[in-house]
């Protein structure tokens, strides 16, 4: 039977959400939160989400808790998204690779997700950077993708976008059961670094980067959230270090610390 989920328990977990993860639910999404927690509401054997609600929101329901935030927060991605960043990190890496320069190139992908833009991140620095040293480090919200992240095992659609000399040189097809698959190459998968990070409170000591990914999540922070975050981001950015945003998002009311060299890639004076 399908547990219906109340307006009053929608509420609740708006406010759950929003308060762990800075993450604002239209009222659209109410489908969503039915669709990824009804096999937890099995799991526990409950008989409405105002049980589960009170699980979260109680002492004992501390690993549940990262367990439903990981439920909601998870967005599917693929390789080489929006590619015109890739070919600015590109133009980034070659200039470093033209200097004197003799520091890693370091580069953060803020929102990670599954892996794909750190791999991605890190095809172009290795293909870019010859014997120079890069880093690349994904962070997330999200335990659960991030360990399917440091594992690198996608199926093949989400490579489309991976131009054909990359996927011969940093990925490895599957075969037999693992058909249809692809694993990104222990060598590449060894130079990203993964960690657990909330960007709504303070973060990790992560360092500071000549380029940092912030794609595709602020559509879910209302602009006060937004603010606080892209401030926290930026103060990880090196000066002369490209900032970018998915094609759909913008920095109009949100930050004026960084100069916009195209639409969606910005640059810390």
């Amino acid at each position: 039977m399908t547990v219906q989920l109340t307006d009053k328990e929608f509420s609740r977990f708006r406010e759950f959400i929003h308060n762990s993860a800075g993450i604002h639910l239209s009222p659209s999404k109410k489908n969503l939160i039915c669709s990824r927690l009804a096999k937890r509401l099995n799991h526990f054997g409950y008989a409405n989400y105002t049980q589960y609600l009170d699980l979260i929101g109680g002492r004992d329901g501390g690993g549940e808790v990262q367990i439903a935030i990981d439920l909601l927060t998870t967005n599917e991605t693929f390789f080489f998204r929006e590619s015109k960043h890739f070919e600015q990190l590109r133009l980034l890496a070659g200039a470093v690779r033209a200097s004197a320069r003799s520091e890693p190139v370091r580069v953060w992908s803020a929102a990670c997700s599954s892996g794909e833009e750190p791999y991605s991140i890190a095809m172009v620095l290795a293909e870019t950077l010859g014997e120079k040293p890069w880093e690349v480090v994904g962070t997330d919200i999200s335990t659960r993708v991030l360990a399917r992240a440091r594992r690198g095992h996608y199926p093949v659609e989400r490579a489309q976008h991976v131009p054909a000399a990359f996927l011969e040189r940093y990925c490895l097809k599957g075969i037999g059961q693992y058909d249809g698959t692809l694993l990104v190459s222990k060598p590449l998968r060894q130079r990203v670094r993964f960690v657990h990070a909330n960007l709504n409170v303070p973060l990790p000591d992560l360092g500071q980067f000549d380029c940092v990914f912030l794609r595709n999540v602020m559509i879910y922070f209302n602009n006060d959230t937004k603010r606080s975050v892209v401030a926290r981001v930026l103060e990880r950015l090196r000066p002369g270090g490209l900032f970018c945003i998915g094609h759909s998002e913008t920095l109009n009311e949100i930050n004026t610390d960084v100069v916009q060299v195209m639409p969606s890639i910005y640059r810390k004076p």
